[in-house]
């Protein structure tokens, strides 16, 4: 069996814990378009690919799953995602599986938009937006929603290219100088994030790892720690169920009043996913068993609460003569 990750980056952490579950019985292959990208360094086997929008990127991958014999693909990055969902047809006449949601459900959850009218539709709690100025200018002066709020990409990832902005002046200037823009109530409260994995077999919600976030850095969370309320398992349970979604996905919540808020949604490995592996809850381990025909029985809250994950940096060194590529 042999597993292939995408756009690796500085994700060094999932290609080791993918290498340990597989334990010498298949190969992690990784991908970037960057020789920069420490996480290459880690797999058995890593090629250096271009850009994704580039012509004939896929074509790229197709050669490599071919080559290396690849089983299961995945990415770390939430354009790429849509890619392979919208090719799993492609990659199932290669004998590959492509580990992660549908199509449509990829494309929403990139799509901020539409991803709220979806949770307002099904009657979830979350944060309150507006594609259109004026309807939340209505709204300021009604007294529905306050400044400050947020300002961001409809489309987007990783927090790039948010401003939190504390008055209509600003929010006019935003909008004026950028296309396809939203804007979030800014929710106070405690941030949340969910670990999970869906059988991709059954259907089933298979594990979730709760964690609430101490320190974000880059949109990714930095310092957290793990707790468990079935109340919440609950909602996450009825939420991934009604909306269909397959393999990891990691969701971020708020925890306002005693009320939790659906913020988003990335159906890949989030970058705290970390935590939730350390604590116990092993989502290489369940991949593995899917790509085997093996469905998982359902082990969901089954991790230590009160753990405590803190990042640091570290480096990695390789030499120019050594030329990155294999």
């Amino acid at each position: 069996m042999n597993i292939l990750v995408l756009s690796c980056g500085t994700r060094n952490k999932i290609i080791q814990y993918f290498k340990r579950e597989l334990n010498g019985a298949g190969k992690v292959i990784a991908t970037d378009m960057s020789p920069n990208a420490p996480a290459l360094y880690e797999a058995n086997v890593h090629y250096i690919v271009p850009r994704m929008t580039a012509p004939g990127y896929l074509d790229m991958i197709y050669d490599i799953c071919r080559k290396e014999q690849v089983t299961g693909v995945l990415s770390l990055i939430d354009p790429e995602l849509s890619l392979l969902a919208l090719h799993e047809e492609e990659f199932h006449a290669l004998g590959v599986t492509v580990i992660g949601s549908f199509y449509d459900l990829c494309e929403r959850t990139l799509d901020k938009w539409q991803m709220f009218c979806w949770l307002k539709e099904h009657g979830y709690a979350c944060a309150e937006s507006y594609i259109d100025r004026e309807a939340f200018y209505g709204d300021v002066r009604a007294g529905k929603i306050n400044y400050p709020v947020f300002v961001k990409p409809i489309r987007g990832s990783a927090s790039i290219a948010i401003s939190k902005v504390q008055d209509q002046e600003t929010v006019d200037l935003l909008f004026e100088h950028a296309d396809d823009l939203m804007i979030q109530e800014y929710l106070k409260g405690q941030e949340i994030g969910a670990d999970c994995y869906i059988d991709m077999i059954s259907g089933e919600l298979i594990s979730v790892f709760t964690k609430k976030k101490l320190v974000m850095r880059a949109g990714e969370t930095d310092k957290s720690i793990s707790f468990k309320d079935t109340e919440l398992f609950a909602l996450i349970e009825r939420f991934v169920k009604e909306a269909g979604f397959r393999g990891q996905i990691d969701i971020d919540i708020f925890e306002c009043e005693g009320k939790y808020y659906i913020s988003e949604v990335n159906p890949r490995f989030g970058g705290g996913y970390p935590h939730a592996y350390e604590a116990g809850a092993n989502h290489m381990k369940y991949i593995v068993n899917n790509l085997q025909g093996k469905v998982n029985e359902p082990q969901i809250g089954e991790y230590e609460s009160g753990v405590i994950m803190m990042k640091y940096s570290e480096i990695m060194i390789r030499r120019e003569n050594e030329n990155y590529r294999l």
